[in-house]
């Protein structure tokens, strides 16, 4: 029977620390330096950078491309036609019935 190492819990980083972590590596602080001492991975400063410089924002919503706003937009309105259409089918069930 193998032991199951224990899971890493999800860490969540504010907009400051981000900044400060971006601040630091504008200043000249190597990534590979920024990556040991505050234990992030290597993946996720390179998005933090690519957010900083982009939308100067690290939240999700102000970094989407136009192509994810239209995937989203999309979904929401395929989800009220669904809507809109099971209700006409329990109308046209109930109306059939008379």
């Amino acid at each position: 029977m193998s032991e199951k190492a224990p899971r890493k819990t999800r860490r969540t980083y504010t907009s400051d620390f981000k900044q400060q972590i971006i601040d630091l590596y504008r200043n000249g602080k190597r990534k590979c330096d920024i990556i040991r001492e505050y234990d992030i991975a290597s993946s996720l400063l390179d998005k933090w950078i690519i957010q900083a410089e982009s939308s100067g924002s690290f939240k999700e919503k102000d970094n989407r491309t136009p192509e994810q706003e239209e995937l989203i937009r999309l979904q929401k309105k395929l989800k009220v036609l669904e809507m809109e259409n099971d209700i006409l089918k329990q109308a046209a069930l109930i109306l059939g019935r008379k």
